[in-house]
């Protein structure tokens, strides 16, 4: 082969490599204009003299235009890597968190020398929703701790764990929480795993896109659509569309499922295509039903959202594209759960007062609510508040969310004995919304009323009142407590005995002595019973957390043995959580 065919061949290759990045440049960018020619502002050179030009000499066509590349030019460096986090906004896996450990009371060492792998599997089969709220919202502060994870697990993991967790209890925010504090490069395939359902959880289709690459082949059938909503959210519209309609021929997702992304393409990218979402056939609100649908604006149908789960209905209740009214009944049973506070729903109720027209405030809840704090007699407030406190009577979580709304408007009733019939609402709306030292002020009033009406307001007292408060707590009392106690097995002395003896408020021989007599079954002993115990004794809060957790997998009091309360509330007061103590063993008469 002669030098000037050599030479040809190597051309041709270099333009066989370049021709498709052309053609895609062609196909997918209007060509940019020829830039302008640049004006040269050096001084000139001097011309070379005829003497000092080279001699010509008589060239080849071929050897005219051409210049030799080898065989090493072509093979091209591969570009640095893109720096995505710079040194000094590294996040540090090992404390993913959100809270400091020592402001919510937990201390500085919240797992001590617990196994990760041990506490990640129980994390993994507790069944949500629990049975107190207090607990909830005590294993919600410790799962969003800023603390160093336990030992023998992969952090990252860890923070999965712990974010899968949250979104079962229906905390779709405290789970955003905990991934947002992990660097995306970071993410294990677990990890990838919890943040596509908590993106969902939280109507945050965006949220996929900065780690949608790594959507792990468990989730491949929804990888396509993400890719096309990410195209669309970020201004790709013509590939956006194209990639749906390439989903939609390979058929390995459908229905409404294919249709929701669609819907999110077309409001991510204003194309106009119309997209109409039929619900009739639908049996189910998935995650990725509920995420797409409220990301647009679009309420699932109402019999959907009424059949899911609590936890979902938490989800929905902050779902920001979605009317107030539209969530109240969602909001309040993610107050029951824990997930809103007593303040976060009554600001809730507030935004409706406000958006309602003033000729149909009277007869609303809203109007009622207001009337409950502000109105000048107190028989109306009393009025409005048995009103809303009627509402849900048949429901746990929608009856201690009414409790938790009016906490702060029970707050403002004076201790009364003439307020009898009405004292054990009162004092259980205190203490769902926190108030303890409020609700102490009524042991007085409690001890001078008839014992229909004393006994569940003196339980809870006596329960939740701190070591000043003058109330009874005599073996008398208890005894006569126990002696008028119609509830089936006596469930609620046994729950009372329980708390008192846990806290520290009855002799634990006095207690023995109480638990034989009456049959309570306080003392039973089991494996969980002696994990509990021995995590208190190691002072590890969050560990007892963990297992309180387990502990109360009921959908109510009536369920919980009294046993458990026993360990859970002595096991919170020994590791330093006296409040969270009082809360729970108060809330469990407050609610059988």
């Amino acid at each position: 082969m002669t030098p000037a065919a050599r030479r040809f061949l190597f051309i041709g290759a270099a333009a066989a490599i370049a021709i498709p990045a052309i053609a895609q440049v062609q196909n997918n960018v209007a060509p940019a204009p020829a830039p302008a020619p640049t004006q040269n502002t050096s001084a000139p050179s001097e011309p070379a003299s005829e003497s000092e030009s080279p001699p010509a000499r008589s060239q080849s066509p071929m050897e005219s235009d051409t210049v030799e590349v080898s065989a090493e030019d072509l093979v091209l460096e591969p570009p640095p890597p893109p720096i995505e986090y710079p040194s000094y906004a590294r996040r540090n896996p090992f404390t993913a968190g959100a809270l400091d450990p020592a402001l919510s009371g937990l201390g500085d060492d919240i797992w001590g020398d617990s196994s990760g792998v041990f506490l990640s599997g129980l994390m993994r089969r507790t069944q949500t929703p629990l049975a107190s709220r207090w607990a909830h919202i005590a294993l919600r502060q410790a799962l969003l701790a800023s603390a160093r994870s336990p030992r023998g697990v992969n952090p990252v993991d860890w923070a999965a764990e712990r974010s899968w967790l949250l979104l079962r209890m229906g905390e779709a925010d405290a789970s955003r929480m905990i991934i947002s504090a992990v660097d995306t490069d970071r993410f294990t395939p677990k990890m990838v795993q919890v943040a596509v359902q908590s993106a969902l959880a939280n109507s945050d289709p965006l949220g996929l896109c900065a780690f949608h690459s790594q959507i792990p082949d468990e989730e491949r059938r929804i990888a396509p659509l993400v890719d096309s909503m990410c195209s669309a959210l970020n201004g790709e519209a013509s590939s956006a569309a194209a990639q749906i309609d390439s989903a939609r021929r390979r058929g390995s997702v459908g229905g409404i499922d294919l249709v929701l992304a669609q819907k999110v393409v077309g409001a991510a990218s204003d194309s106009g295509r119309a997209v109409t979402v039929e619900w009739e056939p639908v049996q189910a609100l998935t995650a990725w039903r509920y995420g797409l649908s409220t990301a647009t604006g679009m309420a699932p149908p109402e019999r959907l959202v009424e059949s899911a789960s609590p936890q979902l209905r938490a989800w929905f209740a902050r779902a920001p594209l979605i009317p107030f009214r539209d969530r109240l009944e969602s909001a309040r049973i993610a107050t029951g759960l824990g997930v809103f506070s007593s303040q976060a729903l009554t600001d809730f109720y507030s935004w409706i007062y406000d958006s309602t027209d003033a000729n149909d405030l009277s007869g609303s809840d809203a109007w009622q609510l207001r009337l409950a704090f502000a109105a000048t007699d107190h028989a109306d407030r009393l009025t409005a508040m048995r009103r809303l406190w009627g509402e849900g009577e048949d429901d746990p979580l929608l009856r201690e969310a009414s409790r938790a709304l009016l906490g702060r408007a029970a707050a403002r009733i004076n201790p009364n004995p003439e307020l009898q019939s009405d004292s054990p609402e009162l004092i259980a709306s205190m203490l769902a919304a926190g108030m303890d030292r409020h609700a102490a002020r009524w042991a007085n009033a409690v001890g001078q009323m008839d014992d229909e009406f004393s006994d569940p307001a003196w339980a809870m007292l006596a329960l939740v009142a701190p070591e000043s408060a003058e109330v009874d707590v005599s073996v008398g009392r208890i005894n006569a407590f126990i002696g008028r106690d119609e509830s089936s097995g006596k469930k609620r002395s046994a729950l009372l005995v329980a708390g008192l003896a846990a806290l520290g408020k009855l002799d634990i021989g006095a207690a023995s002595r109480l638990n034989s007599r009456y049959g309570l079954n306080i003392q039973r002993s089991s494996p969980w019973t002696q994990m509990v115990d021995a995590a208190a004794r190691r002072r590890q809060p969050g560990s007892v957390l963990i297992l309180a957790g387990i502990g109360l997998q009921a959908r109510d009091w009536d369920a919980v043995p009294s046993s458990h309360l026993f360990h859970i509330v002595m096991a919170l007061r020994n590791t330093g959580q006296d409040f969270s103590a009082r809360m729970v063993a108060a809330e469990a008469l407050a609610r059988t």
